[in-house]
């Protein structure tokens, strides 16, 4: 056994990660939020200048998992996880994100523990009142044609009231608005309901469990190559998927974000009650 692989699998917390050669973070939400912060959408003199999908956004926050009729449940190994909550209007989204840069163009990897439910405010199961839970990088390169690209993954949960239980990827996006008169700032709303198109036999049923305070946590991995920009795999749990086929969302390169690296966490719900996407834990890796 190599020594860096003896090194993780000593450590409880990263033994239970597969990254790369290289960990960029490791976020443990017991030591805080680790610079992970609401989506603010861009504005210019005035925060009435930002495009609508953005004003709903809100920030995320530090939970113990607290219910009424079990107490305190806790994160996967210790007493908090990220928190990121809609509001209790049916579509209404909220998204949680974390901005870094990359050093070289290469593969990386973003793994997490998650679970998701809607807040426990009936005594009902209500496994179809969240729409759908997600994550996507946003990225900026400046060699062999700058471009923005912005691989978006999500679990569709449930459609007005329809169960769906499939991972979906987005390419199409949203038309580009220019924000206040400077001419500096843009804007697009990139989580949009429209243009999301099914993964190649993406269909995955999750751990739900049976009340509305159970919760059970579930395994992701998404990997990427900044060189090719495209994606190199996605499981869940027991499930790994066939990501050939997969293209992500493209658009010209935009002033002041080279090598940007960035991840997002995005919740929807399905009813009018509050949607909660909660993280124990995540890792971003790099192959350099």
């Amino acid at each position: 056994m190599q020594t860096s692989t003896a090194l993780l699998r000593a450590d409880p917390r990263l033994s239970r990660f597969d990254p790369l050669e290289r960990i960029v973070y490791f976020d443990d939400f017991d030591d805080g939020y680790n610079g992970w912060v609401g989506l603010i959408g861009n504005y210019e003199g005035s925060l009435d200048t930002m495009l609508p999908g953005y004003q709903q956004l809100m920030q995320p926050m530090l939970s113990n998992v607290t219910h009424w009729d079990t107490g305190s449940h806790g994160s996967f190994d210790g007493t908090y996880c990220l928190k990121t909550a809609t509001r209790p209007v049916k579509g209404h989204q909220n998204v949680t994100i974390k901005r870094v840069t990359f050093r070289r163009l290469g593969r990386i990897q973003f793994e997490c523990y998650f679970c998701f439910k809607p807040e426990a405010n009936r005594m009902e199961l209500s496994e179809l009142d969240v729409r759908s839970i997600g994550v996507l990088f946003d990225l900026q390169h400046g060699e062999g044609g700058a471009q923005r690209v912005m691989p978006h993954l999500r679990y569709l949960n449930a459609q007005d009231g329809v169960p769906m239980q499939k991972w979906q990827y987005k390419h199409r996006r949203q038309p580009i608005h220019g924000i206040g008169s400077s001419g500096k700032t843009v804007s697009h709303y990139h989580l949009a309901p429209e243009g999301w198109d099914d993964v190649p036999g993406g269909a995955q049923r999750l751990c739900y469990n049976e009340v509305p305070t159970k919760i059970n946590w579930h395994y992701l991995k998404v990997g990427f190559d900044l060189q090719a920009m495209a994606f190199t795999g996605l499981r869940c749990n027991d499930r790994e998927f066939d990501v050939g086929g997969m293209q992500p969302m493209t658009m010209p390169a935009m002033a002041n974000l080279w090598c940007m690296l960035n991840v997002c966490l995005f919740v929807e719900t399905d009813a009018d009650r509050r949607a909660f996407f909660y993280v124990d834990s995540a890792l971003l890796s790099g192959d350099f």
